[in-house]
Order: structure tokens, then C-alpha cells, then sequence
């Protein structure tokens, strides 16, 4: 969840640099104070066991491995508001096909391209407990479901405002859990809180006063 709380950062840094896109210092302030409210609500809720885990030799490694899904997480997402932009024609559900065609591609590649692959370990799996095709053909359904949405926000609003949720979906899980839990909120968590409603109430206000001013222009002319 740490590394996930700071997906926004690689989202606009891959964007920038990659394909020009430009964002407004507002727009920076907003993903700092979201990412730094969730990695500090993280960090002050990581417990002394966990935190001695992290210290373990194989600490560089797991901090190497973050930091590659953030990177290709971010130019994944830059490319598909590329895509979007330079070709306005392209719909959701074009991207998701391209998206899950090459993914299907190179896992069954993965799976299934040499003699002692995974692939067919998880079929014969299958073939001695047939019930779990069911639950693996449903966790498929609801995961093309959601991805309906996914790809739909991201090609109507832009991947930052899809990182933006799935990184807030993610934040009040945890603390609605902590809550319900009966796990007491530091002030440190609280402030941590406000920190990422802040950035989030922010967003949504220069959302809004972008869209007033676009309808202003329209008037206009």
C-alpha cells in the first residue's frame, strides 16, 4: 500500500518527461499532499515487527522491485493518455482489448512456453479440483467488470484522476477498517487524513473552476 500511496508521483513524472505532458504546479501539490498523507498514515500504522522485516538483507531488492512497477506502472499510464490524446477516436474499450490482448500474449508465452512452465501446473491443478473453475471464471467476470470503469475513467478523465481514486479507494479501506476495528487514530493519523482530503477537496476545486471557466469560454464565442 506504501508503494502503491505514490503511484501518482511516477504517473506525472512519466508524463513529463516522457511525452511532454504538462501539469500545473497546483496539480503537483495536489498528488504530493495525497501520496504524503497515505504514505504517512502507512508508515505511522506499520508496526515495529514489519518495520524490522524492511531491514532484512533482502530490503534492496523489494525497494528495487517498487520502484520498477512504479516506473513501468507510470509510463504504462502515460502512454494511454498519449494514446487518448493523439488519437481522440480511440475508446475505452480499444485500449482495454489492446491492454489485455498483448497482457493474454505474453502470459500464455509465460505460462505455457517451455516443458515445466506454471501453466501446466495450474491446469492440472483444475483438473483435480474442476470447482475451481467456477470461482476462477467469476473472479474473471468481476475483474472485466471493473475494468470497464478503469478504462473509462482513464479515457474520459485521464489516468492521474484514475490513479487518484484507486489510491483514495485504498486509503479509507484501510482507515474505515482501522476505525471498525476498534484501532484508535493517532494525531499523527489524523493529520495524515486531513493531508489527503486537503489535497483531494483541492483537486476537485480546480476541477471545477477548470470547467467553469471552459463553459465561460464556450459562451463567449
Amino acid at each position: 500500500v506504501l508503494a502503491k500511496s505514490s503511484k501518482m508521483i511516477p504517473v506525472m513524472l512519466m508524463g513529463a518527461l516522457v511525452y511532454g505532458i504538462r501539469y500545473t504546479i497546483p496539480e503537483y501539490v495536489c498528488t504530493l499532499l495525497v501520496a504524503g498523507g497515505v504514505s504517512t498514515f502507512a508508515l505511522s500504522k506499520t508496526s515495529s515487527k514489519t518495520i524490522s522485516k524492511l531491514a532484512n538483507p533482502n530490503a534492496p531488492l523489494g525497494y528495487g522491485l517498487c520502484f520498477l512497477n512504479l516506473a513501468f506502472d507510470g509510463f504504462t499510464n502515460a502512454t494511454q493518455d498519449s494514446i487518448t490524446a493523439r488519437y481522440p477516436k480511440t475508446s475505452a474499450w480499444n485500449i482495454m482489448l489492446g491492454m489485455n490482448l498483448w497482457g493474454t500474449i505474453y502470459n500464455m508465452i509465460f505460462m505455457f512456453g517451455w516443458p515445466n512452465a506454471t501453466g501446466y501446473d495450474a491446469i492440472q491443478f483444475c483438473k483435480q479440483h474442476p470447482e475451481v473453475a467456477w470461482d476462477i471464471l467469476l473472479y474473471c467476470l468481476c475483474g472485466a467488470v471493473g475494468q470497464n470503469f478503469i478504462f473509462l475513467t482513464i479515457s474520459r478523465f485521464g489516468s492521474l484522476t484514475n490513479t487518484t481514486i484507486t489510491t483514495t479507494r485504498k486509503f479509507v479501506s484501510i482507515v474505515v477498517s482501522s476505525l471498525l476495528s476498534g484501532n484508535p487514530l493517532s494525531e499523527k493519523q489524523w493529520a495524515s487524513v486531513f493531508m489527503v482530503f486537503s489535497g483531494l477537496s483541492y483537486q476537485i476545486y480546480l476541477k471545477w473552476k477548470k470547467l467553469k471557466r471552459a463553459q465561460k469560454k464556450r459562451k463567449s464565442t
